[in-house]
């Protein structure tokens, strides 16, 4: 089945306004934005949906804190789209949209979206690194500015809570044909599905009940440059910065997750691996040191002779 990776995430919230602002500020774009809601976009076309938590053309919730509504998932083709419409046929209703888009429930619960897939194809370089005897960069090509403005790319993954992490892993390797890139042991899987090379498009994580429902989305960004210079904006702009700056040992990527009024962390990542069907998957114990390679924290501007700002302890 070739399934490319979320082309959308919806979510039913009680602050609209709020959470546009976080969106608009997080660097996507507002389209058809109105008091009810909106779609704001990456470059590519994926995109978060927000809509009012009582609108009745949302899915049901949950039941927990979680305000995720539905995932969508795009897909290559229109074989790809009628074969998972009988594949999950078989024992579950599949209901056939207006827009010609199917939607499902998987075994968690969560509801699932695949359509053809939205996603525009990009026009944008990625970060150029120069070397010592391998410069990436031509001459006199200066690699940052700080007016620069970095915009989400295209959306990259999705990450559950889940109840019954092995249960949950079945459904999307037996029944959609994701593969398990690595895993950690104690929480769960990093799953890739066939449409593309992408380390992983859902990361499952084993956790009570109680706290079903999505832990983190993230876009992709350009480069190490774009996700430091888009975390320390949105810092500045007053956000609280979760987890992050660092990079990940498991699929490489660049992170900085953020605290959002989508009742969910929101990350910018950017440089992640890229596997086929001849990787090895991983398997390591869970534990701080197996989640990132190095960890950085923000902090206000500091120039030589200035000393650090009050409380922030001397430079090293």
């Amino acid at each position: 089945m070739q399934i490319i990776g979320p082309d959308a995430l919806v979510f039913g919230v009680d602050d609209v306004a709020a959470c546009a602002q976080f969106l608009t500020d997080y660097g996507l774009t507002p389209v058809g934005l109105t008091e009810a809601g909106g779609r704001f976009e990456a470059e590519d076309g994926t995109a978060v949906v927000i809509a009012r938590a009582d609108d009745p053309a949302l899915p049901p919730p949950m039941g927990t804190a979680s305000l995720l509504r539905k995932t969508v998932y795009g897909v290559k083709d229109a074989a790809t789209l009628a074969a998972i419409a009988a594949e999950l046929g078989r024992d579950r209703e599949v209901r056939q949209l207006p827009d010609g888009s199917i939607e499902a429930a998987d075994d968690m619960g969560f509801v699932l979206g695949f359509q053809l897939s939205v996603r525009r194809p990009l026009q944008v370089a990625g970060e150029a690194a120069n070397a010592p005897g391998q410069p990436a960069r031509g001459l006199n090509a200066v690699a940052v500015a700080e007016d620069t403005l970095h915009r989400p790319l295209t959306l990259s993954h999705v990450v559950y809570f889940v109840p019954d992490e092995p249960r949950a892993a079945a459904f999307y390797t037996q029944r959609l044909g994701f593969r398990c890139t690595d895993r950690l042991e104690g929480a769960g899987p990093f799953l890739r599905p066939a449409g593309t090379d992408d380390h992983h498009t859902l990361f499952l994580i084993q956790t009570p009940p109680f706290m079903k429902g999505v832990e983190h989305f993230t876009f992709h960004m350009s480069g190490p440059t774009a996700v430091l210079q888009s975390g320390y904006r949105l810092v500045a702009k007053g956000y609280q910065s979760f987890w992050g700056p660092g990079r990940h040992k498991m699929g490489s990527n660049w992170f900085w997750y953020f605290n959002s009024p989508l009742a969910t962390h929101v990350e910018y990542d950017a440089d992640m691996d890229r596997h086929d069907d001849a990787w090895t998957a991983r398997s390591v114990p869970l534990s701080a040191d197996a989640s990132q390679a190095f960890l950085f924290q923000p902090r206000d501007k500091w120039f030589p002779g200035g000393g650090p700002p009050p409380g922030a302890g001397a430079p090293r």
